[in-house]
């Protein structure tokens, strides 16, 4: 894509900030012009402001070490800068739905990672794959703020990526009742294991607010639009526990599922593997061509095999057996900060590009 949009990113200097200037590099539609943090952060080169905290395992891009870091509550500064931007500050979460508001009418359209908006009525939360109808909502939202361009999208949480998926591609079966434990790994803290060592052969079998999220937000994806609101689904019921375990990145999910239609272990398999939607058709340069895979062997998947299927995008899916309480089980594996996180807002924000919500300024 010639002229390229200028993107910033609010929060750059954090591990999912981070991750959004890893992703970036070299993307074909979007070049990071702006990059924002804290009133801490802000006058210092990017490299220099995270020197000692850089936590991918790539170099951080050339292009925006030199990059001035500015401070992302200066609203118009960052806006005047950039077409649109993506979100992931670290604020209470009054704070967060302020300051996006705020660029939003910047007339700046905002994809956030945070959880802060997931729950305005008006602001779509958004897996492109599964619910991208939900985008309509934005015209709604934009008579609230009184913009003409600018708005809010959101991404989901990232431990529903694991077994949501899985759940749209059987729609046509009804899954009604689902059990679902995750496995989540230590990034989704925000951490290492150099942050954080007494996660070293250790589990923790709590993560706060989590549970609820991975038990509500799949039904608000699975929604629809009523008088300019998103209307959650009363179905499937979800119950849902949490653990983080002692991995870098990867959430795994063990899922039990009951079917009001039934179906067999091949229609299930194949309703997986051939289940794709918007970013697959549009092509999507971050998009996976093949969205969720299937495997065979017993002990599939594995984090250290099967987590960066895709470049991360994709989702992993084995040991689908008949359960003797319930209909089906399966376990399910996402990359958390890739498709979890920063991956999953940028197809967000190639979906919204493709579909003419973000043009240039």
């Amino acid at each position: 894509m010639e002229n390229k949009f200028k993107v910033g990113v609010i929060g750059a200097t954090g591990m999912v900030g981070q991750r959004f200037i890893s992703l970036l590099e070299n993307h074909p539609w979007f070049d990071v012009v702006c990059v924002a943090a804290s009133a801490r952060s802000a006058g210092r080169r990017y490299e220099d402001a995270v020197s000692g905290r850089w936590k991918m395992t790539t170099p951080i891009p050339e292009g925006v070490k030199d990059l001035m870091v500015y401070d992302a509550s200066e609203v118009e500064t960052v806006a005047n800068q950039v077409d649109f931007v993506f979100s992931a500050v670290d604020m209470s979460k009054e704070e967060i739905r302020a300051i996006e508001d705020a660029y939003a009418k910047t007339e700046t359209p905002v994809v956030s990672n945070n959880s802060a908006h997931r729950w305005t009525p008006d602001v779509p939360m958004v897996v492109p794959e599964l619910n991208p109808e939900h985008f309509e909502v934005i015209q709604y939202q934009k008579k609230r703020l009184g913009t003409t361009k600018g708005f809010v999208v959101v991404k989901p949480n990232c431990s529903i990526q694991s077994y949501a998926p899985v759940l749209s591609a059987w729609k046509e079966f009804e899954p009604y009742e689902v059990v679902a434990t995750t496995y989540q790994a230590i990034s989704g803290a925000g951490k290492t294991f150099k942050d954080w060592p007494e996660m070293e052969g250790n589990i923790i079998p709590y993560i706060g607010g989590e549970e609820e999220k991975s038990e509500q937000e799949p039904l608000r994806i699975w929604g629809h639009i009523e008088n300019g609101e998103i209307v959650k689904a009363q179905e499937p019921k979800i119950t849902c526990q949490c653990i983080r375990v002692p991995v870098l990145d990867g959430h795994t999910a063990a899922v039990f599922v009951k079917l009001r239609k039934k179906a067999t272990k091949e229609q299930l398999i194949e309703a997986m593997v051939n289940f794709k939607g918007l970013p697959q058709e549009k092509n999507l340069p971050s998009a996976p061509k093949q969205f969720i895979q299937y495997l065979e062997e017993d002990n599939r998947p594995q984090v250290a095999l099967d987590v960066n299927f895709e470049r991360g995008m994709g989702i992993s899916v084995g040991r689908l057996r008949e359960d003797t309480v319930y209909d089906w089980k399966f376990v399910g594996l996402s990359h958390n900060t890739v498709r979890g996180a920063a991956g999953g807002a940028i197809l967000c924000a190639e979906s919204l590009v493709a579909l003419d919500y973000i043009t240039k300024k």
